[in-house]
């Protein structure tokens, strides 16, 4: 394979033009910018929710009320310091694939070879490459070992060591598998073809926010707007009747603490993090705590096939046996013509076959006198052995080349091609095996031995039981729509596996343009080099090397894109994408998130970490490298799918706790706010003290703080946030529990006439009896007395608080005006009776809502 460098590469570059060229193209590394730590640290203090707690602490701060001051800044701060550190953990993705990069190169400079860091590499350097090297920049092959394999499979997603010849390209990061080779540097740094791929997952990273994040400032919006309009309102009244201004500052501020949601975040937080303590026992570990809530309404998985769905090693499947010989004599005879220690990752199934079927007997008569290692010529190796008597020639290769060399007196050989095809169609890589003997001038052909990766145990299982959930799931692969196809059918996902190429929107008459491009690429390959049987052979990889130079050709004018509806609804409709690059795997994720699909996406490789940036919830899968795990939301640390489905329920589970507390905390400040606007500006009366509001919120929040341990129903579809729906129920809910204390004040007030004292005191403990039914009446979508029932945590918490606060409007202590075991029984019966009432109005409400917008109840 070597081939003379030409004159203008012989010396290399000059240290003087190795500096000017590094100056001009940058140093051989990732450079992306980043945001300083002290930005991201301050984006958490900006935003509506933070700005209502800072004008609440300013107000405090205003009054002098130092306590609430201070516990005002802790929450702030805790809050900052809890978002910030989960933040932090899932961007080292970048400084990961960075790390990626070789150390040190061996470069031709000044007529000499040196030793220098990879870094300092430029384009047009020359660069000796050996065995078990990882690449250092892009580059074009100029000379080498007769036989060079590269595995570039974390990059590009293939999956065996792929060939390569003087000319073609090589990729920074691949490995040499097999060989040496000395190469023209053609890119470096972000412009190879792993700094791309680095570029899309910086791009990833800085693309929009979680839909948890969406949520929390649409409901964060709505109640700091409630909460200022009614705030608004009664200091209007206040100043109107001439109150003190500072007590009106004072009760605006303990007002506006308990009613905006302040520690909203923490407590969804909260709950994600024990969530991502379940999961993690359920070896699934969370890097990114709001991806847990994107895990739960995931319609989509984009699973990568090599090493997700498939093993990542070859196997054989049942092989093609020829007249006179059984399946043993083919796996003896194919493993003399192979080299064990080599470890080639197509000769190892052989072996394995070996020791399985116990036949190494059976290889040690026969003594080695020497091996012909593959070459990309003659397409076999041929091993030639001692036997006595006689010497035994045996090889195995390309099968079209095996064919023509085997007495065809002895098969059928049409039948032998039939067997090439169908394996192909199945996407198989196939190789035959022949042997002669002494001074036989041709070879007696021996059979076919198909190798695939096969899909691991579970993934089948895994497969339906996704779908059962309600995901879609799609195989996405590097390799070819044949064995896409196959891989497909084994797991049940679907037979449409679509040709990316197609996807990305390329006409009619651009397919014919690059028909005539491939056309005349691969006759001028073939035509000087084979005979009819290798063109197959050959065609295959032209194809290969030619549709990566297509890849980034301009459109032929006169070409017509697809509309981008038409692009969405070819990738909706399809099971599958097969010849995927990692731009393809970003765009396809990309679309399918324009059609409003919550996407996941599995992958394993360096080659997947853009995606699994960009998905709504990336899952490195067990093995995953290191550049795929910190890329990925969600790392798996147990092989197989099924890990993904037991996530998925849990998440589910997850999303249920948030969505409950979300619908209590809505419906909580309603019917607090506007109970007490309306008792103020009606009756010119403070129907609660500033210091009763204080405890109401400490009470509340404790159980609260449980529903992260509740139980909840495990939907069999994706769930999401249906805003709408959260809003709709929240309000109703609210206005039932103004109606029922403005009712009760009423009476108190109007019919009753009791003292003001006592009805302040009365009315702590119908808000804190109330409140806790409340959590009640929305911890699921159904009656409350149904299941699942709450758990013993958020039970007992709330019993307990609930209990402490009657205890405290009982007693007084001191803080409040005591109302005795008479009136809180009573109070505690109209607060039961209106939780009833609560409770079928929510079911009123889902029914209604759910009717009119065609919901399932799932």
């Amino acid at each position: 394979m070597d081939t003379e460098t030409p004159d203008s590469l012989q010396r290399g570059l000059s240290s003087e033009e190795a500096e000017t060229r590094l100056a001009q193209f940058g140093p051989n590394t990732i450079e992306e910018k980043q945001a300083s730590w002290a930005a991201r640290l301050f984006k958490r203090f900006w935003g509506p929710i933070p700005w209502m707690i800072e004008t609440a602490a300013v107000l405090a701060l205003s009054v002098r009320r130092w306590e609430e001051f201070t516990i005002i800044m802790v929450m702030l701060i805790v809050n900052a310091a809890v978002d910030f550190y989960q933040e932090s953990k899932a961007l080292n993705a970048i400084e990961v694939l960075k790390k990626k990069l070789a150390r040190k190169a061996l470069v031709l400079r000044d007529a000499a070879w040196k030793t220098i860091d990879a870094s300092a590499l430029v384009p047009d350097d020359i660069i000796k490459i050996k065995i078990g090297d990882i690449i250092p920049a892009d580059a074009k092959l100029l000379s080498g070992s007769d036989y060079i394999q590269v595995d570039q499979s974390a990059l590009t997603g293939e999956s065996l060591p792929v060939e390569k010849e003087v000319g073609d390209d090589l990729y920074a990061n691949a490995i040499i598998r097999q060989g040496e080779l000395i190469a023209h540097v053609t890119g470096t740094g972000s412009h190879t073809y792993f700094g791309k791929t680095v570029g899309l997952v910086a791009k990833a990273e800085r693309e929009g926010r979680s839909h948890f994040q969406k949520m929390v400032v649409r409901v964060g919006n709505f109640l700091i707007l409630l909460t200022l309009a009614m705030i608004a309102v009664i200091v209007y009244h206040g100043v109107q009747n001439n109150e003190p201004t500072v007590e009106l500052l004072i009760f605006s501020l303990v007002l506006t603490i308990s009613a905006i949601p302040v520690a909203m975040p923490a407590v969804l937080t909260v709950t994600m993090a024990i969530g991502a303590h379940v999961l993690a026992l359920k070896e699934a570990i969370v890097s990114r705590l709001a991806a847990i809530e994107e895990l739960a309404g995931m319609d989509v998985l984009c699973s990568d096939k090599t090493g997700t769905l498939t093993q990542n090693r070859m196997s054989l499947a049942d092989p093609y046996i020829a007249d006179g010989f059984d399946e043993e004599a083919l796996y003896v005879y194919a493993a003399l013509a192979s080299r064990e220690e080599n470890g080639d990752p197509i000769e190892r199934p052989i072996f394995d076959m070996i020791d399985t079927r116990g036949l190494r007997e059976r290889l040690t008569p026969w003594q080695l006198k020497k091996f012909l290692p593959f070459d990309p010529v003659h397409k076999r190796t041929e091993g030639i052995y001692d036997g006595g008597e006689c010497e035994l020639i045996v090889t195995k290769g390309a099968p079209q080349i095996i064919i023509e060399q085997s007495d065809a007196h002895e098969f059928d050989r049409e039948h032998a091609y039939e067997g090439v095809r169908l394996f192909a169609e199945k996407g198989f890589r196939t190789l035959g095996v022949a042997f002669r003997k002494c001074e036989e001038d041709v070879y007696h052909f021996v059979g076919l031995l198909p190798f695939f990766d096969p899909p691991r145990s579970d993934s089948k299982l895994a497969v339906t039981e996704a779908e059962a959930n309600g995901i879609d799931v799609k195989m996405v692969t590097g390799d070819n729509i044949a064995v896409a196809t196959y891989i497909a059918r084994l797991l049940t996902i679907g037979e449409q596996i679509e040709d990316v190429r197609a996807l990305k929107g390329e006409s009619i008459e651009e397919y014919l343009y690059l028909s005539k491009v491939l056309t005349s690429a691969i006759t001028e390959a073939v035509m000087p080099h084979a005979a009819a049987a290798e063109v197959d052979t050959k065609v295959r990889e032209i194809l290969q090397k030619v549709q990566r130079e297509l890849y980034n050709m301009p459109i032929p004018k006169g070409a017509v894109k697809k509309h981008e509806s038409e692009i969405i609804a070819l990738i909706e409709a399809a099971h599958g994408f097969a010849q995927v690059y990692p731009e393809d795997k970003y765009f396809i994720v990309d679309e399918l998130q324009k059609a409003d699909h919550i996407v996941g996406m599995t992958g394993d490789g360096v080659n997947d970490a853009p995606a699994l940036k960009k998905a709504d919830c990336g899952i490195a899968v067990d093995g995953a490298t290191d550049a795929a795990r910190a890329a990925a939301d969600i790392v798996l640390t147990a092989p197989g799918l099924h890990v993904i489905v037991d996530a998925i329920k849990e998440a589910r589970q997850i999303f249920e706790r948030m969505k409950s507390y979300t619908i209590f905390r809505i419906a909580e400040t309603i019917r607090v706010i506007i109970f007490m606007t309306l008792a103020i500006v009606l009756y010119d009366f403070y129907p609660v003290t500033a210091l009763m509001i204080i405890i109401l919120a400490l009470l509340n929040d404790i159980p609260i703080m449980t529903i992260a341990y509740d139980n909840t129903k495990v939907r069999q579809k994706p769930v999401r946030w249906d805003m709408r729906e959260v809003f709709v129920l929240a309000t109703w809910l609210g206005i039932a529990g103004v109606l029922s204390s403005f009712t009760l004040f009423w009476i108190t007030m109007s019919l009753m006439h009791l003292p003001l004292d006592f009805v302040q005191s009365l009315f702590f403990v119908k808000l804190i009896i109330a409140g806790h039914g409340t959590i009640f009446n929305t911890r699921i979508d159904e009656w409350f007395f149904r299941r699942p029932f709450p758990s013993a945590p958020l039970l007992s918490a709330s019993l307990l608080s609930a209990a402490a606060g009657i205890v405290v409007g009982v007693y007084g202590f001191g803080v409040m005006v005591p109302i005795g075991w008479g009136a809180a029984a009573a109070v505690g019966a109209y607060a039961f009776i209106w939780f009833i009432f609560n409770d079928v109005v929510k079911m009123a409400v889902l029914r209604y809502y759910r009717k009119r917008f065609g919901i399932a109840v799932i």
